[in-house]
Order: structure tokens, then C-alpha cells, then sequence
């Protein structure tokens, strides 16, 4: 017997076990609503009252996902903390209902089983995953600026210890099958075939008793005492602010709420936990977190042009074998496992391509994240070639060669003489305008930028851009491709610096002016750091190569007038060979002894400067960030970006804005339009036109007009 239509329901077999099946109607994924609260409970009254009970097995009728967390959308419905921490409290007392059972309960896990899954298995009394790739296990929360509130806090520590379980909360980390095992959060990993089978045979052979960590004796002596407890937890806080600056209010919270629990006990521990989310759930920082997760979620659903269908995606073709060329191939062989043929001049380009991803393969391997057997089965979908030959079968063509326009435009017509006739050209330009790129192509609706930023396999945005003669088709097939490389696109208008690169333009000059007035190199940084950005903008110049930054700032200038020009002392620079990390000179010292942390104050002397700090971090943060915040307004209102909810998110995973502040339209709308405009004028009289406000700026804050609506 079973029930149809609900998110639970109960099947009786005849050997005794009860299967609770979880299968939310009409989702791809199960999460965890409010209103399946009754659901639960006449599943438990049900169960409580079978005398025949041997033990319970939970499982997921939806392959790939046992439970992803709970639906985020109710946190967003609540008007107050008290509304929040109720929400709380009834996942609490659901999950305690689970874990009183008086047989063995069993969590049969295949696929995301994080948040609230995770705590809903930890409520049971053992844990089965499987060993497939999708399964994994983690509490997330904190990435939305919340903790675990329906017992995770909690269960977590009374299961693997307080040590191993503070990192796996506030860092948010998802864990695959094996290092679940190896934690102590899983008692066994089986096949999928096999899943129910093992979880039933768990349950007959097993005890309803709760599962507690075993620590050894200096273990015992750091968490059962109040001053090695006290040592662990300052230990935790410092690591945790190291890279928070104290932005993120989750943190604090989290560890005070495991604290709590550990020196009051269990069920006191939840009443805090709960008091803790209602409060955390309020946060401005809880609130954009939650923004950007809304955002990216309905960016998974759409195509980029609207109701028109991508083409078809077999093979792929990447032009160019160096760094940028080896981690398209990467992305493209192994995360969206497509075949990817590569083409060089020179068989070492084809080479080092390949080496880039048999050396990140291989890493996995030697972590045990991968299996020999799957790294060669993924470079199959890898091959090179010097001339065309396997082109004639690509669907997409991905180039990333050196930024010269006559190069790139006779690209374009190698291909369209050797591939067929579909096949999408996607230039992976940062500086040159498409246009210009498609200038002479016999199909311009077939050619589109695809901007990939560095390093790519790690780096989540890509942007998608399109000149006027970019078809709808050609949009489609190309987001496609992005997402299934792993990357969250954003679909932009071509112009110079297309958005992230132009938004960060003016920002990087400031800084730099700010280094040319005197301020320490370091304490720019610091500023930019603490503001929210994962690091400073003078380092992020060594990172990238400053001979990089020197290329692309005078096309901008032309293109988009003085407001991007660039300090004129920076030439100095680049005459004296500093191009950054990659040839150890720059703006920081790198060598045998030096790892890049400490500044080259031999730079001071080159430019000119008698370093001398005079502004406060809040004014260096202000002077550099109002400046993108303008260019972002100037973006949207020339639809190089289609929406403030594009701008934010290419903003976020393009260049590390703070997503505590939402991006830079959410964080206009925080401030008020007017506050903006009034600061920029300010600064406009004291250091020059370039702080100018953008009219649409201007506009809004005279109608007193947000970016969002909601």
C-alpha cells in the first residue's frame, strides 16, 4: 500500500520494515516545505502505532536527490525572527519525532543530501549513501548567511566531535560518499542497485539507538573540558574571521550556538539554535545571500533568448592551447563531458593543453575524489591537432588565441570554410570588440563571444556577448554550453570591456591613484579586503599581469572617453619589466623567499611616491567602489547589461564583489540612490569629473526610484 500525490508517504512490507518514500510532485529536486509538516506527522502516527515495526528505511524516490535542503522561499515569508524561529522549532520537533522511534531508523541516501536533508538523516539512527558521483552531504547554510536550524548544530558535533564538524558548518562543505564515510557521518557506502536492499538489512540488524563519537583521550580532554572546549572555540572564531572580516554575522552565531550546546546539552542547545536562525534570517547579509541564490536559481531555468531552443551540441573545437585554450578544453572534456579537439600552431601548445587537465585530474586522483580508470576514460574526450582535421564535425568552435583582430578575423574564416555550416564561432576575446570580430564573416549570425575569466575551471561567470548580428539560436546554444561547463552566464551587449572588465576599469584606477598619492600599497588592499572583496585591487593587478591591465586600458579610453584613463605613471611600470605574479615583479615581492604576502617597496621609489597613509579604509573603499558602482548604472542604462539582477551576478562571480552587499545594484538600492549621487558629486568637486554621476543615476534618485521592485 502506498500514497500518491504527497511529498511522503508510507509503504509496509511484509517483513517488517517500513519504507518512508520522498518524492515532491512536480520538482526535479526534493526540498523540504512547511506544509509537509502534517504529511510527516501522519507518516510518524502511522508508524507509531504498527505493532509488527521491526524498523524504518527513508529514502528518495527521485534519483540523484535525496533531499537538497529546505525550500528557501519560506525564509523569505517571514515577516519577523519569531516567524523564522518558529519555522525552526518545527523542524526540530519533526526530526526529534523521527530520532524517538523505538526501532532502527535508516537514511537511504543517493544524491544531494544537504541542509535540511542532512539534518533529517543525521535524525536517523544510521546513514547509507551510495557511491555515485551526485551523492553529497553538507550543511550549506552559512553561504546563505544562516546556520543549520532544524538540529544541525547539534547533531552534527554529537556525531564526529566539535573539531571535525565546526569546519564542515561554517565553511558550508559538501562532502562526496567516501569523505562522509571517512567522518564518521555515514556507516556504509553501496551501490545504487543495492540501496534499499543494504538499508533494510540495516534496519533488521541494528539497534534504535542514537550514534555518538568516540574520541580518543587527548580528544576527550580537548572537547568533554571547559578550557580545552574554550581553546577549540577560539581557534575556530580566529580562522573563520581571518576570512570573513567580520562581515558575515552567520559565523559568530554558528560557533556560539555549537558552543551553547556543548557546555548546556542538547535540547538546549536546539531552544538557542533556533532563537539564533530567527535572528539570523532578519540579517541585511542573510537577505542578499539569499538574493543571489533566488537569482542564480531562475538563471538555471533560462535559455538567454527566450523561447528559442539551443542547437545541438556533439563536439567542440578549441583554437589555442595555452593557458586560457587548456582550461576551456578542461571545462568542456570533463565537466560537460563533450569531446573537445584542440588546434595549435605547435605541438606543444596541443601538449601543455592536455597536461593542464591530466594534472587536475590526477589531482583528484591522488585525493581519492576519482578513480584512475574514470581520469583516462575523461581525457579520451581530449585530442589536438596542427591543422583542421576533425573540424568538419564540430557543432561550436571556441577560440582563444592571441588578442590581434586580423588573427582572430581569418579564425573566423578557417572555419567557416571547414566546418559545417551551424557551427557557432565563440571568440573567448577579453578587449576586442565582436563586432569587429565578425566584420568579415560570411554568417556574423554565427559568431558570439563566450569570455571565460582565469583561472576557468575555477572561476563560475562566463559572459555570453552579442553584436547586433548574433542570432537568437546562436545565443541559446552557447548558454547552454556555458552551463553545462559549470558556469553561471550572463548574456551582454558588445562594447568595450563588455560589462565585468569595464565595471572594473575605473576601480582599478583609483586604486592605482590612490597608491600614486601616497597610500601604501597595503593598506589599499587591506581597505578592499575588509569592504568585502576577496582580494585587493593592486594585488588582483599582479594577478592578472599589469601588462595586461596597460593593453586593455587605453582601448577603453578611447572607446568610452577620460573616465578611463589610466594614471600615466603606470608606463614607469612596464619600462622597468614589472608585469605582476607571473614574471615575479610587480606591485608585491615574489621570489625564493618571498610568496607574494609583502610588498616591493622598490616600486615606491619607481613611481615616484613617499608612502604615507592619510585616508581612512572606509574612504579608500568608497573612493574605488562608488566609481564601479557609476559605470555599472552607465552599463544598464546602454543595455550592455539586460538587467540590475545580470549586473549583479556578473559582478559577484566576475570579480568577487561583496555578496554579503548583494552587487552593486542591490547595494545601491541598500544606500539610495540619492546617498550615491550626493557622495559622487562630492567626490567630483574634490578629485574631478570622472565621479560625474550617471544620468539614469541622477534620474532615479530625483524620482526616488529603486533598481528592484521587490
Amino acid at each position: 500500500m502506498s500514497d500518491t500525490q504527497r511529498a511522503f508517504s508510507l509503504e509496509t512490507r511484509d517483513d517488517g520494515v517500513a519504507v518512508i518514500h520522498i518524492d515532491v510532485p512536480g520538482e526535479s529536486m526534493n526540498t523540504l516545505k512547511a506544509s509537509f509538516a502534517d504529511e510527516v506527522s501522519d507518516v510518524l502516527e502511522k508508524l507509531e502505532q504498527l505493532s509488527t515495526l521491526k524498523g524504518v528505511v527513508v529514502i528518495s524516490d527521485k534519483p540523484g536527490s535525496f533531499v537538497a535542503g529546505a525550500d528557501i522561499s519560506m525564509i523569505d515569508d517571514c515577516d519577523t525572527a519569531a516567524d523564522a524561529e518558529s519555522l525552526a522549532r518545527q523542524g526540530q520537533a519533526m526530526f526529534d519525532r523521527i530520532e524517538q522511534l523505538k526501532v532502527p531508523v535508516v537514511a537511504a541516501i543517493d544524491g544531494a543530501c544537504l541542509g535540511g536533508g542532512l539534518e533529517l538523516a543525521m535524525a536517523c539512527h544510521y546513514r547509507i549513501c551510495t557511491d555515485s558521483d551526485k551523492t553529497k552531504l553538507g550543511l550549506p547554510e552559512v553561504k546563505l548567511g544562516l546556520l543549520p536550524g532544524s538540529g544541525g548544530t547539534q547533531r552534527l558535533p554529537r556525531l564526529i566531535g566539535l573539531q571535525k564538524a565546526l569546519p564542515l558548518i561554517l565553511q558550508g562543505k559538501e562532502l562526496r560518499a567516501k569523505q562522509a564515510k571517512k567522518q564518521g557521518i555515514v556507516d556504509e557506502i553501496v551501490p545504487a542497485s543495492i540501496l534499499l536492499e543494504a538499508a533494510v538489512e540495516k534496519t533488521l540488524n541494528s539497534k534504535a539507538k542514537v550514534q555518538k563519537v568516540k574520541l580518543s583521550l587527548f580528544n576527550k580532554a580537548l572537547e568533554r573540558t571547559p578550557p580545552g572546549r574554550k581553546l577549540i572555540f577560539k581557534k575556530a572564531r580566529e580562522q573563520a574571521q581571518s576570512k570573513g572580516k567580520g562581515n558575515y554575522p552567520a559565523l559568530d552565531k554558528i560557533i556560539d550556538t555549537i558552543a551553547y550546546g556543548a557546555e548546556h546539552g542538547f535540547s538546549e542547545g536546539l531552544e538557542c539554535e533556533a532563537r539564533q536562525f530567527g535572528e539570523l534570517a532578519m540579517t541585511p547579509e542573510s537577505k542578499q545571500l539569499r538574493g543571489i541564490f533566488f537569482a542564480t536559481t531562475a538563471m538555471k531555468k533560462e535559455t538567454g533568448a527566450g523561447d528559442t531552443k539551443p542547437g545541438k551540441l556533439d563536439r567542440i573545437g578549441v583554437l589555442g592551447g595555452g593557458l586560457m585554450g587548456g582550461g576551456i578544453a578542461y571545462v568542456t572534456a570533463i565537466k560537460a563531458e563533450l569531446p573537445a579537439r584542440i588546434k595549435d600552431i605547435e605541438e606543444q601548445g596541443i601538449a601543455h593543453a592536455l597536461k593542464y587537465s591530466y594534472d587536475l585530474l590526477n589531482k583528484k586522483v591522488k585525493r581519492k575524489h576519482m578513480r584512475r580508470a574514470e581520469l583516462e576514460k575523461s581525457m579520451l574526450r581530449l585530442s589536438g591537432s596542427l591543422d583542421y582535421s576533425g573540424f568538419e564535425r564540430v557543432d561550436l568552435v571556441i577560440e582563444a588565441v592571441f588578442e590581434d583582430l586580423e588573427l582572430k578575423q581569418k579564425m573566423v574564416a578557417d572555419i567557416e570554410s571547414v566546418a559545417p555550416e551551424h557551427v557557432i564561432f565563440a571568440t573567448n576575446t577579453s578587449s576586442l570588440p565582436i563586432t569587429q570580430i565578425a566584420a568579415k564573416a560570411k554568417r556574423p549570425q554565427n559568431v558570439i563571444g563566450l569570455h571565460y575569466f582565469s583561472p576557468v575551471d575555477k572561476m563560475p561567470l562566463a559572459e555570453i556577448i552579442t553584436h547586433e548580428k548574433t542570432s537568437a539560436e546562436t545565443i541559446a546554444t552557447t548558454v547552454k554550453l556555458a552551463k553545462k561547463q559549470g558556469k553561471t552566464p550572463i548574456v551582454v551587449k558588445d562594447g568595450a570591456g563588455f560589462y565585468v572588465n569595464r565595471i572594473l576599469a575605473p576601480y582599478m584606477n583609483e586604486a592605482a591613484r590612490l597608491v600614486l598619492g601616497g597610500e601604501p600599497i597595503d593598506d589599499v588592499d587591506k581597505a578592499l579586503v575588509k569592504f568585502g572583496f576577496p582580494v585587493g585591487p593592486m594585488k588582483l593587478m599582479d594577478e592578472v599581469g599589469i601588462d595586461v591591465a596597460a593593453k586593455v586600458a587605453p582601448i577603453m579610453a578611447d572607446e568610452l572617453g577620460d573616465r578611463f584613463r589610466a594614471p600615466d605613471a603606470f608606463s614607469k611600470l612596464l619600462d622597468d619589466d614589472r608585469k605582476g605574479k607571473k614574471n615575479k615583479k610587480g606591485f608585491y615581492a615574489y621570489g625564493d623567499k618571498a610568496s607574494g604576502k609583502d610588498v616591493d617597496t622598490s616600486v615606491y621609489s619607481l613611481l615616484g611616491v613617499q608612502p604615507d597613509s592619510k585616508l581612512t579604509a572606509t574612504e579608500m573603499a568608497q573612493r574605488t567602489v562608488f566609481l564601479m558602482l557609476n559605470e555599472a548604472v552607465y552599463c544598464l542604462a546602454e543595455e550592455i547589461i539586460r538587467s540590475p539582477r545580470d549586473g549583479d551576478i556578473g559582478a559577484i562571480y566576475g570579480i568577487g564583489f561583496p555578496p554579503f552587499r548583494g552587487g552593486p545594484f542591490r547595494y545601491m538600492d541598500s544606500l539610495g540612490c540619492a546617498e550615491v549621487v550626493g557622495q559622487l558629486r562630492a567626490y567630483a568637486k574634490q578629485h574631478g569629473e570622472r565621479y560625474e554621476p550617471a544620468p539614469l543615476l541622477v534620474e532615479m534618485a530625483e524620482e526616488g526610484r529603486t533598481f528592484y521592485q521587490d
